[in-house]
């Protein structure tokens, strides 16, 4: 069968890589995909834009596709799946009703209030000076959330009011357009962060491996969000008996509260989760799609084919599915970043030693092109490095390894992904 991956992004790569593992699998086409899935065996890239929903979907009929797997959140948002699924297609991925929960945060926190879900008490705001009053009224720390999409940068963990408070005014002053004309301002919650990945077919969901990512820019996770800069899984912060309380209490209330809306929910629900000092689990954030770069740490471990779990998601038939099988071992995803990324970066520098590093690690591609033969970088994150060990040491040491291997003009890594593992498996 032939499958459509709509992104261009690391997710992305690993999507079509790990499809491509599946002898079912004939074909891979990415729209528009980069300069790793356009030298992946199997897959080609189509020159389409991620909303030419028109394009996308006369390709898939043309060519008998299967199933369209949509990566990123934006396209969601503006319903793509609803397109697609009205030509009588198979797409893995919510409806534009469903994707509010990651279009509007503030939409999010009223369907987990109505579900019971554990989160953190917040309040949202259209206008500046209630915003800071109840800023003042509340103190620091605290989080301020553009309601909308700002590709994983609306967010601001604020130590200070006044941190808080700029915040606040670069949000409602126009940083991140229409995402920002509401803000959520929500109690600063302290522990360990993970994400579950969990497939749904509306009515069953499913986790994946949990994963830990790294979403600040700095070591000892430092300076602003960005769209995450390296992970590993799985994440002894939520072992089995936790996991089936992230079960119990947050995947199936979430899916039944999506139910009651009338919402038929098919795809990936990614439930950002902080397990408190005191172990309790509250709810940061949902998303709607594969977490970018938690895809990269939890799909190489998967021995399910994947196909089979995202057609049986699209079908309706997903309890029906044995238990999901994955490899034993560990995953450390470490991202590679153009220097002066999340804000202004260069782009255009010519990447070697990818041949080199491949022997230690598998390297998805995110912000990277072919052109002439030669991959060049052309985004922020410009590549995920996954190496896979029996334990995390080996992992995180084969990553690294990997990392050395591949050279750029004005390149940037974190050197500490996973640094929060050795204190994790101490207390153990």
């Amino acid at each position: 069968m032939k499958a459509i991956v709509v992104g261009s992004g690391g997710r992305e790569h690993a999507l079509a890589w790990k499809l491509l593992q599946s002898p079912k699998i004939q074909e891979v086409i990415c729209i528009p995909g980069n300069g790793g899935t356009a030298t992946l065996p199997g897959c080609r890239n189509l020159a389409l834009s991620v909303d030419d929903f028109e394009g996308i979907a006369r390709f898939a009929l043309v060519n008998n596709v299967a199933l369209t797997v949509v990566g990123p959140e934006q396209p969601l948002a503006e319903g793509i799946t609803d397109y697609l699924q009205a030509q009588s297609l198979k797409v893995f991925g919510p409806t534009q009703a469903g994707a509010q929960i990651e279009a509007s945060k503030a939409w999010a926190k009223a369907l987990m209030a109505e579900a019971k879900i554990p989160t953190a008490a917040s309040a949202v705001f259209t206008e500046l000076a209630p915003a800071l009053a109840y800023l003042e009224e509340q103190g620091a720390p605290i989080v301020v959330k553009a309601d909308g999409l700002a590709a994983g940068k609306g967010v601001t963990v604020a130590a200070t009011l006044e941190a808080a408070k700029a915040a606040v005014e670069a949000a409602l002053g126009g940083q991140f357009g229409a995402a920002g004309c509401q803000v959520v301002i929500e109690a600063y919650l302290e522990g360990q962060e993970a994400s579950v990945l969990a497939v749904t077919d509306g009515k069953t969901i499913r986790p994946l491996l949990p994963a830990q990512d790294h979403k600040q820019i700095g070591e000892g996770d430092t300076g602003p969000n960005t769209g995450g800069m390296g992970a590993y899984a799985p994440t002894p912060v939520l072992p089995p008996s936790l996991l089936e309380q992230v079960q119990r209490d947050i995947l199936d209330p979430a899916i039944a509260a999506l139910r009651d809306r009338g919402i038929d929910y098919r795809g990936v629900l990614y439930a950002g989760l902080m397990i408190t000092s005191t172990g309790e689990l509250q709810v940061i954030e949902f998303n709607c799609r594969f977490g970018d770069p938690e895809t990269q740490a939890v799909l190489p471990l998967l021995l399910t084919p994947l196909e089979d779990v995202l057609l049986a998601c699209c079908e309706q038939r997903l309890a029906t599915l044995p238990a999901f099988d994955w490899q034993p071992g560990c995953t450390a995803c470490v991202v590679m970043a153009a220097e002066g990324y999340p804000e202004r970066y260069p782009k255009g520098m010519a990447i070697e030693g990818l041949a080199a590093a491949a022997e230690n690690a598998v390297v998805f591609h995110a912000g990277t092109k072919l052109e002439g033969g030669t991959v060049k970088a052309s985004g922020g994150r410009v590549l995920g490095v996954t190496a896979t060990g029996p334990n995390f040491d080996a992992a995180i040491a084969r990553a690294y390894r990997a990392v050395e291997q591949i050279q750029f003009e004005h390149r940037y890594y974190r050197r500490d992904i996973g640094h929060r593992i050795q204190g994790l498996i101490a207390q153990e």
